[in-house]
């Protein structure tokens, strides 16, 4: 880490996990009905059903905030009128962290910008996290997917008041733009595809975000990671850019040009000097990789300490075998 600092152990620090449950029926119907009225169909990128499926993994999530970052002070579940049901789990199995677990509905952190809502977005959604009333000034952001494998202190999310950015530079996506670019030509000119949109990438978004604030040659790349972020930081931004915060939260579903809120307060913080940047180091489980990929990649998660947390992505689409090995390992390490 390039910048010296002291963490603040009276000053709290809080997580907050983006979670739905997309076996919800009412939801379902929710969602296809706003394709419908947006023209958009059920293979539109932003609005595939894995990006809804749910396997448990919040639970997984919880306990490892709970057993290796006992430092948290509160848990915020950022919600559509659904509740995982966990609070008596909470009381069971770590009674002292009782009535940590907060469910916030999306109505709430959209107070004075309901016209946006329903959204089926979480690029949207957390673009307004900062807005969740008592939320600590320094927070913790979550996918329910990413679990903690390892313990945590303070310094390492935050140093001082200034986040621990968790990364590494990389030069434009100019290839992914130029590939995206060739598939929808080819999809709608010559397979007759009109509809056609490429998928969302991660690369070529952070790379839009960063280069809208002035990042052009070079962006810093977040991973599935936990992220720590400054509430100031995206206050004083959107304060002062509310023209812009209404266009991020236009999309109800993910959208290729949508800036990614996640990306622009990484790049901001760069932007106010902060120097505290950290190697990325993380247990990536995606069900596209290769079976003895999933393997190694456990064995390393297991031996090597320089990997602190994973994320099981898609994990309802592995094969049913890997798919039990994986979560005996992660429910072997947060018991």
């Amino acid at each position: 880490m390039s910048e010296k600092g002291t963490s603040h152990p009276g000053d709290p620090i809080d997580a907050v996990i983006m979670w739905v449950d997309g076996s919800d029926n009412e939801l379902a119907a929710k969602r296809a009905r706003y394709l419908a009225l947006e023209n958009k169909t059920a293979s539109h990128p932003g609005s595939l059903p894995l990006r809804f499926a749910s396997s448990g993994e919040i639970s997984c999530c919880i306990r490892s905030i709970l057993k290796f970052a006992k430092f948290i002070r509160n848990i915020y579940v950022v919600t559509d009128g659904q509740d995982p049901g966990l609070d008596d789990m909470v009381k069971n199995l770590f009674p002292e962290k009782a009535g940590c677990l907060k469910i916030i509905d999306h109505k709430h952190i959209f107070r004075d910008y309901e016209k946006f809502l329903p959204t089926f977005n979480s690029s949207s959604i957390h673009t307004m996290l900062w807005r969740i009333e008592g939320l600590s000034d320094r927070f913790v952001c979550f996918n329910d997917d990413v679990i903690l494998i390892r313990e945590h202190s303070e310094l390492d999310w935050f140093i001082g008041d200034r986040p621990v950015l968790m990364g590494k530079w990389l030069c434009p996506p100019f290839r992914r733009i130029a590939g995206n670019k060739l598939k929808t030509l080819i999809n709608r000119h010559i397979k007759g595809n009109k509809d056609y949109v490429p998928k969302v990438s991660f690369y070529i978004r952070q790379w839009k975000s960063a280069a809208f604030l002035g990042f052009r040659r070079r962006y810093y790349f977040q991973d599935h990671t936990p992220h720590p972020f400054s509430k100031e930081t995206f206050s004083g931004f959107f304060s002062a850019n509310r023209e812009l915060l209404e266009e991020i939260i236009s999309y109800r579903f993910r959208d290729p040009g949508q800036l990614l809120t996640s990306s622009m307060a990484y790049h901001l913080e760069i932007m106010k000097g902060n120097r505290n940047l950290r190697k990325l180091w993380i247990g990536y489980f995606h069900p596209y990789y290769r079976t003895n990929t999933m393997n190694r990649r456990m064995e390393k998660c297991k031996t090597d300490s320089r990997y602190r947390s994973v994320c099981i992505q898609n994990i309802e689409m592995l094969d049913a075998g890997l798919r039990e090995k994986i979560f005996t390992w992660i429910e072997s390490v947060i018991a």
